[in-house]
């Protein structure tokens, strides 16, 4: 029998207190507090709607998106801004190198690729673009939730943060983001442009596909449009396309007669074992085109059965991880275990600590916060395939809807590829898990404060 395990939840962060009146912000010096009480008390809104309409249509094809997305997607962008401190990008930073360091050592990726399917056996080359390292922001630090393999939003979210506008005087010297937007762009082609030269050695694709199922019924269906009007921007044909729509003949796969060199992957069949997927299974095992993301990506770095070993020091001491590293992961990771047989009497003693998750899992489906379990549910997770993750509670900001504030939970996305991070934003959402449903959630941008002089807060709400 195994002991019941310490897994209080991590807190969220705590808002210092404020005299009456208008909130005072913290002094130089202490940029996280500033940060915090801009995210507790000011909660007006930065979103220029022309400026975004704007950066959305950037290009006659694209005319009429913006009105598009605020009829079918009315959640998607929020009109509030969140704030963190330099050293909070900073320790994601850190945390996202540490990582790499690990998986970059064989022992790890023996180790992940053995529970892997034969596809993710494959190396092509190509890294994986777009990775989605996922945090909630406490006292203890950012806090690693999971890591996505094709996160979207990242071109959302650099159209979202070019919109802004400075609601006050206070904030205005904090809208700073994190990227420099105007060159994001470029860097991304530049991704693109590298994954196919991992793998073909020199030039660049004439024709991408863009490949989800069902594309035109995604919820991030207008991205896909960004990202057509991206590659062909640089001279680079581009498709958005169905898996269906694709064939594998004459060894090369096709789409509507024509060769596609490289798939920008944003299915969620992550292993590509759909029979539909089949001419692009093909294709890949075959390396007759250029897939990314792939499946050796998700199995080294998405299958949440990962962040058990990442979480764990004795493990990864075992692998020869540096102590420092070791550390990083420590203060970074909230402690994860593989659920099994063995283990099903400890964790459901500690599950009001726990949060349990599908290890091959998105989008928040199937998971459970352990005080809310049924015992129907509880012997559904230890049949298999889940992993149970110590709570790090939300930190959360504050937003005025319809005249009425409003405190939604806010998670952090840093957008990354070969280890550095291009470009963090966040999700304000109300609920258990992230949604696109919360009267003003959605993606938010993520500025940075700075150490500045003790100033007073007078907000006037944007509409």
């Amino acid at each position: 029998m195994h002991p019941p395990l310490n897994v209080a939840p991590r807190p969220a962060p705590q808002a210092p207190a404020t005299h009456a009146g208008a909130p005072t912000f913290p002094s130089a010096g202490d940029a996280a507090r500033l940060a915090l009480a801009l995210n507790r008390h000011c909660a007006c809104r930065s979103l220029d709607l022309e400026r975004l309409r704007r950066q959305l249509e950037a290009e006659p094809a694209l005319l009429g998106l913006a009105a598009e997305i605020t009829r079918s997607r009315p959640h998607l962008f929020s009109a509030t801004a969140v704030f963190i401190p330099p050293a909070t990008l900073q320790a994601m930073a850190e945390l996202v190198a540490a990582i790499e360091a690990v998986v970059a050592l064989p022992g790890f990726r023996a180790e992940a690729l053995r529970r892997a399917p034969a596809i993710a056996q494959l190396d092509h080359g190509p890294l994986g673009v777009f990775m989605g390292f996922d945090f909630h922001l406490g006292d203890d630090g950012p806090q690693l939730i999971e890591i996505n393999t094709n996160a979207g939003g990242a071109l959302l979210n650099r159209a979202l943060a070019h919109a802004q506008q400075a609601c006050c005087a206070q904030i205005e010297p904090y809208l700073r983001p994190t990227a420099d937007l105007d060159t994001l762009d470029a860097v991304w082609l530049r991704m693109f442009l590298h994954e196919w030269q991992r793998q073909r050695g020199g030039g660049r694709p004439a024709r991408i596909a863009i490949v989800d199922e069902a594309p035109a019924q995604q919820y991030l269906h207008p991205e896909f449009l960004l990202f057509q009007h991206l590659f062909r921007s640089a001279g680079i044909e581009a498709v958005i396309a169905d898996p269906a729509e694709l064939d594998w003949r004459g060894g090369r796969l096709l789409h509507d007669g024509q060769a596609i060199d490289l798939v920008y992957n944003r299915l969620t069949d992550f292993y590509l074992e759909s029979p539909a997927l089949a001419p692009l299974r093909a294709a890949f095992e075959a390396g007759a085109v250029v897939l990314t993301p792939h499946p050796r990506a998700h199995a080294l770095y998405a299958d949440k059965r990962n962040l058990a070993l990442l979480s764990d020091p004795e493990r990864l001491a075992a692998l020869a991880v540096p102590a420092a590293v070791i550390d990083r992961l420590a203060a970074g990771i909230p402690r994860t275990l593989e659920v099994t047989a063995e283990r099903a009497e400890a964790l459901w003693a500690s599950r009001r600590g726990l949060f349990f998750k599908p290890a091959t899992g998105f989008g928040s489906r199937a998971t459970y916060r352990g005080d809310k379990l049924t015992q129907r549910v509880w012997q559904h997770i230890v049949a298999g395939g889940y992993v149970a993750q110590a709570i790090a509670l939300p930190s959360e900001r504050r937003v005025n809807i319809d005249g009425a504030d409003s405190d939604l939970k806010l998670d952090v996305r840093a957008y990354a590829y070969a280890g550095q991070i291009q470009l963090v934003a966040a999700r304000l959402y109300m609920g258990q898990t992230t949604n696109f449903r919360t009267p003003g959630g959605g993606f938010a941008p993520v500025f940075l404060t700075r150490d500045d002089k003790l100033v007073r807060h007078e907000p006037a709400v944007v509409a």
